[in-house]
């Protein structure tokens, strides 16, 4: 076992959120800091950059990898990958498993274990072995995917395998010089209190020692594992399970064509294998298909922007495809476009998931296979269209703070009190879930009910544009808007902390025509009801930093600063019903929405 001696760091790490163009340390201290780091790293590449840096004497560029250090919090770990104390490395991934492994040694279970997943991003094989070795030097059994996953597998993994945690390395959706480390506990789910809060103690508490084993003697021991095949068959059987139709597939399989891209991510193998196994025809993006952290072909490898999109929909255009799909890096993540008359349009995250839920609900009532309680979650941000949809269908509509670890929690929720039951969940990030073997979004298991609902409607004689075209006539036609602000370094926080004030102490009370007759704090837990001025403690959700303003026609802006990113966002979800013309309707609710993003732009500092 290696014991890395970290005695004389402990006063170098530092916890303020400082900017490194706002402020620079001492060069004697940052050149000490820098040559420790070297001392500490045991990866050559992050050593030597460093050590170029010293040689050069590139103090912005060293003080931008020093000034701070890189942050452990409730969402994980995440940042640009490179050598320093602010940066992504061996060493961070090492003290972050070291104090993860502190915690999990702190609960006093009888053989403790751990699955480690990682994605295709640059070092994500390292820093997941990295990991492992740490944990086995701290006698945690781990098993270790031998290639390449995606994160719902390893959240279905850690349930399979009753493990007592999870790690994913992955920095999801980001630009490609990012990499990230997420941690589950044992029902599948991202940790949240009390694990999460007593893991980011134990991280910060690491300043004397880190406890490391050779790979050779890890295997010898027993304490690491490699797993792929075996899991993989279990995790496909789940993905199947929530299969609908299957007789659907059966019958009329072949009649659907599908265009696929994982952007150079993780999905590839499991969709693919997922879907022709259904005989569906399924086309791969060549160009877009094997793994490469590099991303290449994107600026961004997000499904939820177009431009990621744009080699899939030129196959598309070729091959008169009937669905586009995408996932993101770890197969978290699903976006899809679809024909429409000459070409293909985007379906925004709020849409698939309004035209899944009425699809699930709606089948599964029909073939008398839902739960006596059925549960239906989203998050507070998600469009309100899928509230009515579930609710027609006779379906408890359940919200929950953004961030699928609220969907995991309130799924143990339900179970913990003998219901309801969880059937299905989305937000409007183009994040989905369907059944529970899986606590966190699964682009996999959507893909596939996405072609069942395809192949159904396309049955039916419908597009999916002509089923959502039908439920806007039924519920009312919704359209969201998302403007983000990004503020970094230590006077972003200040500008996004006093743009939140100035929406708690003087809201609006108006939007244009429309009045204000709600304002939901979730920092409290009160909503302000006007024009009575009467305040109630009624919202039963953790505590967190949103506003939202809810107007009389059943409109919602809600105003929230990232957990993880320096960003501030403003979600606009604006509704009219539809009386003789949806064109009217459309009309009218964009009309509504340049009126709050005229005013949402007055709130952002020029």
């Amino acid at each position: 076992m290696k014991i890395f001696r970290l005695d004389t760091l402990s006063r170098y790490f530092y916890y303020e959120t400082k900017h490194p163009e706002e402020e620079y340390m001492d060069l004697r201290e940052l050149e000490k800091k820098a040559r420790m780091y070297i001392q500490l790293e045991t990866g050559e590449e992050f050593r030597r950059e460093v050590e170029e840096l010293l040689e050069r004497e590139d103090w912005e560029a060293l003080n931008d990898r020093f000034f701070a250090d890189l942050e452990f919090g409730t969402g994980g770990m995440r940042g640009i990958i490179g050598g320093g104390f602010f940066r992504m490395n061996p060493l961070m991934v090492r003290r972050a498993t070291q104090g993860l492994a502190n915690y999990i040694l702190s609960q006093g279970l009888k053989d403790p274990s751990v699955a480690i997943a990682y994605d295709s991003r640059r070092y994500s094989r390292v820093f997941a072995r990295e990991a492992a070795l740490v944990l086995c030097g701290n006698g945690i059994k781990t098993y270790l995917f031998k290639d390449l996953r995606p994160t719902p597998e390893l959240s279905f993994t850690v349930r399979h395998l009753g493990t007592t945690a999870g790690i994913v390395i992955t920095a999801s959706h980001n630009p490609p010089q990012y990499n990230g480390y997420k941690v589950y506990w044992s029902d599948g789910g991202q940790v949240v209190p009390p694990h999460d809060k007593g893991i980011i103690e134990e991280v910060r508490k690491v300043t004397s020692e880190i406890r490391s084993m050779p790979e050779e003697e890890a295997l010898a021991r027993g304490l690491l594992t490699y797993i792929g095949e075996e899991v993989d068959r279990a995790y496909f059987d789940a993905v199947r399970r929530q299969v609908i139709r299957p007789d659907l597939f059966k019958e009329h399989g072949g009649e659907v064509s599908v265009v696929y891209t994982p952007l150079h991510g993780t999905g590839r193998m499991p969709v693919e294998t997922v879907l022709r196994g259904f005989g569906i025809d399924v086309f791969t993006v060549p160009e877009q298909a094997e793994p490469d952290g590099d991303f290449p072909t994107v600026e961004y490898p997000n499904p939820e922007e177009a431009s990621a999109l744009e080699l899939a929909l030129s196959y598309a255009r070729k091959r008169k495809a009937d669905v586009v799909m995408a996932t993101d890096p770890d197969s978290d993540r699903l976006g899809i476009a679809v024909p429409d008359g000459h070409d293909y349009v985007l379906i925004t995250g709020n849409q698939l998931g309004a035209l899944l839920a009425d699809y699930i609900f709606s089948s599964k009532k029909e073939m008398g296979s839902l739960p006596e309680r059925p549960a239906f979650v989203k998050s507070i941000v998600t469009t309100n269209l899928q509230r009515k949809i579930v609710e027609s269908y006779g379906v408890e509509c359940h919200e929950v703070l953004t961030g699928f670890k609220y969907f995991a929690a309130k799924i143990r929720e339900f179970e913990e009190k003998g219901g309801p039951q969880y059937v299905f969940g989305t937000e409007e990030s183009y994040g989905f879930l369907v059944g529970t073997d899986v606590r966190d979004k699964d682009a996999v298991s959507a893909s596939i009910l996405t072609v069942e609902m395809t192949l159904y409607h396309r049955v039916q004689g419908k597009t999916l544009l002509q089923r959502l075209e039908e439920l806007y006539r039924q519920h009312g036609y919704f359209e969201e808007i998302l403007t983000t602000k990004t503020f970094p370094g230590e006077k972003g926080i200040q500008v996004m902390r006093g743009i939140m004030e100035r929406l708690r102490n003087d809201p609006p009370l108006a939007f244009g025509d429309l009045k204000v007759v709600e304002i939901r704090d979730y920092l409290d837990g009160t909503t302000l009801y006007l024009p009575s001025g009467e305040r109630k403690k009624n919202i039963d959700l953790p505590s967190s930093n949103v506003l939202q303003f809810v107007l009389e026609d059943g409109s919602v802006v809600s105003a929230r600063p990232s957990g993880t990113e320096p960003k501030i966002k403003f979600y606009a979800s604006c509704t009219s019903p539809v009386k003789d013309s949806l064109e009217e309707a459309k009309r009218e609710v964009k009309e509504k929405l340049e009126v709050v993003q005229r005013q949402i732009d007055g709130w952002i500092p020029a």
